[in-house]
């Protein structure tokens, strides 16, 4: 059996499918401290910063902006650290961050 398919999700997309074992509940402990984050709400926000059809903005990215939730352009400069945004991307991302 091998990897059929890679794809980065959330922290919260993961204690939503870690299941029910005594291993995935310490799974989830671990996460939860570092994100209280319902995954709804982050599926959500991952889908609204994909609707911004960003090229540079690639699905891991957008994942790890998700998991961190900057608040200022430094902060998210520090998480997008190979790629680089002009600073009306920045607001767009920003602005929608800032809804959260």
């Amino acid at each position: 059996m091998g990897v059929k398919e890679e794809k980065p999700i959330t922290m919260a997309e993961v204690v939503a499918l870690a299941g029910d074992s005594e291993k995935s509940l310490s799974i989830k402990a671990f996460i939860k401290n570092f994100t209280k984050m319902d995954v709804k709400v982050a599926l959500e926000i991952k889908s609204k910063l994909a609707a911004l059809d960003l090229v540079k903005l690639k699905e891991f990215y957008i994942v790890k902006i998700v998991d961190f939730m900057p608040r200022t352009a430094i902060e998210l400069n520090k998480i997008l650290i190979d790629v680089s945004l002009d600073a009306e991307e920045v607001n767009k991302i920003l602005d929608v961050l800032s809804q959260y």
